[in-house]
Formats: structure tokens, sequence, C-alpha cells
């Protein structure tokens, strides 16, 4: 099942530390994740910033919105414990805890106006979230919209650009990657021989302790298993063991499966890893804003 958004996670958290002890958010994190029946990927799934899991973010907004409601404190870092209102409301047992329910505690209006007004003074063109999502989500949401629509618009602009664009690409993003030794070392390699199916080789590292055998081409339609093992058996004719096939489409279902079966080592890289590879080492894009999320440091304000 999907990770349930942070307000149907409030009722379920405050039951969590019914026994009044302080926990960890951690630790609530897995018991919540255990009655929702949550997989292993489910629970290692990780915000678009890679540091922090989305269900521990969600457990953590829950907290954050029912201390402001006073049904939970922090008595340290990390850690939650209910209060007396905590208690009272779970003896009523509700149905369910939201931003709704939570408006009839003066405490966390007051909060949700103070809220609104920072938003107010800093507000732009760029629809609020829903109300389920936390800011995080709401980034990461935006943020891989964008992202998409850059992949889309780099496929199209490679596909317009000459084969000789396409072989600089591929070169500039081999060497981006760590491969190649040095731009020149690797223009001078990649697109120069062109025969038995071999468009050029590349060192594997700054060293060339190895040579890695590539074939890089703008096909339009799925490139099958045939194209895959002419390429494999070019690489025998080199005594070569290491090789890569760049496309601007797609493999085949068969082809992937060809490359797992041999003993040569083939890297197959298609349209869509190929503009992810670009973005991630900075090929072709340039950074237009950056934004610093940013959290309490809870060690500075310890007067101990």
């Amino acid at each position: 099942m999907a990770i349930p958004d942070y307000q149907a996670l409030m009722l379920p958290l405050l039951q969590a530390v019914a026994e009044g002890k302080e926990q960890s958010i951690s630790d609530a994190a897995d018991l919540i994740a255990n009655q929702f029946g949550l997989s292993e990927e489910e629970r290692n799934r990780l915000l678009g910033s890679g540091q922090q899991t989305v269900l521990r973010n969600r457990v953590g907004w829950a907290r954050t919105y029912m201390k402001k409601a006073g049904l939970l404190e922090s008595p340290r870092r990390g850690y939650v414990r209910i209060t007396e209102r905590g208690r009272s409301i779970l003896a009523k047992s509700p149905q369910r805890i939201d931003n709704k329910f939570l408006e009839q505690f003066p405490e966390y209006l007051a909060f949700r106006e103070l809220r609104h007004s920072l938003d107010e003074s800093s507000s732009t063109s760029t629809p609020p979230p829903p109300s389920s999502a936390t800011p995080e989500d709401a980034l990461d949401s935006a943020y891989e919209q964008l992202r998409l629509e850059l992949e889309a618009e780099l496929l199209d602009q490679i596909m317009k650009a000459s084969p000789t664009f396409f072989e600089r690409l591929v070169v500039e993003l081999l060497v981006r990657m760590g491969y190649g030794g040095t731009l020149r070392d690797a223009g001078q390699a990649v697109g120069k021989s062109g025969d038995d199916g071999i468009d050029g080789t590349i060192k594997e590292d700054r060293l060339g302790l190895d040579v890695i055998y590539i074939q890089a081409k703008r096909w339009e339609g799925t490139v099958g298993r045939p194209e895959v093992q002419k390429f494999a058996g070019a690489l025998q004719g080199k005594r070569a063991k290491k090789g890569v096939m760049i496309t601007t489409s797609s493999f085949s279902k068969e082809a992937e499966e060809y490359v797992r079966l041999i003993d040569s080592k083939i890297v197959l890289i298609d349209g869509a890893a190929l503009v992810r590879f670009m973005i991630d080492h900075n090929v072709g894009v340039n950074t237009v804003q950056a934004y610093e999320v940013k959290r309490i440091d809870s060690d500075f304000f310890s007067e101990e």
C-alpha cells in the first residue's frame, strides 16, 4: 500500500506513545509501519533530498502539528511523549485526528494563523500544496515535475543535434562520470574506429588500467537483441570484456536479458538513462536556482 499522508498518521502516532513513556520518533515510525503493513521498500523510500525517508518525514510532521495542539511534547531531541491533553483525547476514542480536528485547540489556531501570516508575507504565484502534503512532499513533487520536463526537453534537443555533436556529448558525459582521463584523450578515442560495430574506446580510469569499448548511436526504434549480440561479438573479436551501448531510444527486454547472461560486461544506456546522467553530471544543463532546507540546531540552544 502507499505510505499514508501525515494527517492519517496523527492518531496512530498518538496511540503509539499512549503509555506515557518518551519514545524515539524512529521507533514510533517502525510501529506505525508495522500497523499499516508497509513493505521494506516503502519503509526505506527516500525523499528527493536523499536525507530522510518519506515515512520518517511524515511522522515528524504529524508530531509537529500535534505538538502545536498540545497533544504531544518533546522531552529531548528526536523523542516524543504524550501529554495529559493527548491522553484525554485518546480516552474519547476518536476515529481520526487531522488538521480539522486540531482546530478545537487555541494553541493550534494561533500557530496556523502565524503560518498564514508568514505565507502571505512571502507569497508567490506557486499554488499551495494539498493539505495532506508535507512541505518536503510539495518540494519533492515540484522538483520531480521540473526534472521530468527537463529530461524530455534534453532528449528532444539531442535528437535534433548532428551525429558529430552526439559523439561530443557522449565523450563529455563519460569524462564527467570519471572515465577517459581528459576530454582530449577521450575525444581522440571515441568516434574514430567505427569498425565491427565499435564506435570507439575510452579508458576506464585516468591511469588507463583497462579499456571500455563503446557503441553510441541515435536509434529511433527499439534496439533489439541482434544489435546487442553484434556488439558483444565485436568485443570478443577484440578480446575485450567491457562495453557500453548508448542509444537515444530504448532496449528491448530480450536485449536486456541477453546482457545479463553473457560473460562480457555490457552496460546498456537508453535515452531515459542518458538524460538522467546528463542532469546528474551537469552536462548540457545549468543550475538556475538552489534552495537550502534548514532545521533548528538543537545543540546550539542547549545550555548544558
